[in-house]
């Protein structure tokens, strides 16, 4: 018997090209299985396979519990006192062993072993091809349709099946069993049953990686490519810059007589791709990316992230593309907000924002509208500015002498003392509760800061959700979620 479970432990390891011990493993569980057929369901067995031999050791185990444990299985435990009756040195927490005569591997413990010994290859063989091809997450792989399930497309690898999910395919892209399909492998992930293969036919990377075969320049570093963005199967817009003076990006990337750009496009079923020149400074990033549309004026937002882009009405139909998808494809590959306005919707905009400027100098400050129009037209937009910009920049306005620039920031400095004083005020008016501040991950400055904004138990913390926390106080998400898990925690208790 124990040659032939080395034969067997062998000759599976062969022909499944899996580990040995894997086997080995594999029939302790099935042993341990047929044991507990002969012996009892519930008694804890462990079988030992000699790995050079063959030879097994079939043993019953007890954990050794206290003697004070009222409650206990008798089937799998046994109190310290009667352990020490066998054992003398045994202690609470270790174990108790008696060797059993082993099973006999009749038809049915066989076919017990047969069906372990399967699950464990097969289970094996499903790790191992996840460590395969986890390596080449990102990469692009092809492979044949094997055959369509409810629209997804599953496609053989040779060794293992992928799913390219009908969400992940390109609008109108007809994918039939027997086609070959080349995809960006975006995900590799163990699963029980099933594709553990994920791939797309729309993600950026799949453009990114395709250009990456396609130019030689961007293989050996001298061209990067520093963004993508995919309206899929209509549009696409590729930022990438040169690290060789000598080089140029673009035409590199298109190639003599486009050849490059045109293989990308047939590969992505005739999708038009826009190549442009990445820049540093972000007001030119937008003005690259809105290519082919020409802009008059950019004004940039830090504060909101945004950039309003002025063009003529001759472009405004290009810049903002069929459905806004050129605006729309500029937005993604920038990380900008962009607005496409005319030259009269920016004057009516720069209109409306100065009125308020004017309106906020005037009653913060105190000073006629002469004066809070000179500064709105030196380009003073709050009452920091007026606060602290430097004395020097503010006495070279004509019209500005020293006592009335030091008027001015002292006025703008006691508006702004007041309102922090205000606010300081009502953070103290409200107290969180003890529940708020004892609240597992809450520190006592975050527990006063949502008292301010009226969040004083950890009842009103439960009922919001984790957009609104992460809005309201500026905290991450997963911090965010932990806080209102634990606020809930007693509605399920």
């Amino acid at each position: 018997m124990s040659r032939e479970l080395l034969y067997l432990a062998d000759a599976v390891a062969h022909e499944k090209d899996v580990d040995r011990e894997v086997i080995f493993l594999a029939l302790e569980a099935s042993l341990v299985s047929a044991s507990k057929k002969k012996y009892g369901q519930d008694w804890h067995i462990a079988v030992d396979v000699d790995r050079k031999t063959g030879d097994y050791v079939t043993r019953r185990l007890w954990e050794v519990v206290a003697d004070e444990v009222a409650d206990y299985d008798a089937d799998q435990q046994i109190r310290l006192s009667d352990a020490r009756k066998t054992r003398p040195d045994v202690e609470v927490g270790g174990y108790l062993e008696e060797v059993l005569p082993p099973v006999e591997f009749g038809r049915i413990a066989a076919q017990t072993a047969k069906q372990v010994i399967v699950q464990k290859v097969r289970d094996a063989e499903r790790d191992r091809i996840v460590s395969d091809f986890a390596i080449r997450k990102g990469d692009i792989i092809s492979g044949l349709v094997k055959r369509m399930e409810k629209g997804n497309a599953i496609v053989d690898m040779g060794r293992a099946e992928a799913i390219l999910p009908k969400e992940e395919m390109m609008p109108r892209e007809a994918i039939r069993p027997g086609d070959r399909v080349r995809a960006h492998l975006q995900d590799v992930r163990r699963v029980q049953r099933g594709p553990q293969l994920f791939l797309s036919r729309i993600s950026p990377e799949l453009l990114i990686k395709l250009f990456a075969q396609e130019v030689p320049e961007i293989g050996n570093g001298m061209i990067e490519i520093m963004g993508a963005a995919r309206d899929p199967g209509l549009r696409a817009k590729l930022a990438v810059r040169s690290n060789d003076p000598r080089v140029d990006p673009v035409g590199a990337c298109v190639g003599l007589r486009g050849n490059r750009v045109q293989t990308v496009i047939n590969e992505l079923k005739g999708e038009r791709i826009d190549i442009v020149i990445w820049a540093a400074d972000p007001a030119s990033y937008v003005i690259n990316a809105l290519s082919p549309a020409e802009v008059s004026s950019i004004v940039v937002d830090e504060n909101t992230h945004g950039m309003d882009v002025v063009v003529g009405p001759e472009h405004l139909s290009q810049a903002i593309g069929r459905g806004g998808q050129n605006v729309r494809l500029a937005t993604q590959l920038t990380g900008w907000t962009i607005n496409i306005l005319t030259e009269e919707e920016a004057q009516a905009k720069r209109e409306e924002e100065e009125s308020t400027f004017l309106n906020h100098f005037i009653q913060d400050l105190g000073v006629d509208e002469d004066l809070a129009a000179l500064l709105v037209s030196e380009g003073f937009t709050s009452i920091e500015e007026v606060a602290y910009v430097p004395v020097a920049e503010m006495m070279e306005i004509e019209g500005l002498d020293e006592n009335l620039v030091g008027e001015l920031r002292r006025r703008a400095r006691d508006v702004l003392l007041n309102k922090a004083i205000a606010q300081e005020e009502q953070v103290a008016l409200s107290e969180p509760a003890e529940d708020l501040l004892s609240l597992k991950g809450m520190d006592k400055g975050l527990a006063h800061l949502l008292a301010s904004k009226g969040v004083v138990t950890s009842e009103d913390l439960a009922e919001l959700a984790a957009s609104e926390l992460c809005e309201m106080v500026g905290v991450d998400e997963e911090r965010a979620k932990a806080l209102i898990l634990e606020a809930r925690a007693p509605w399920f208790a």
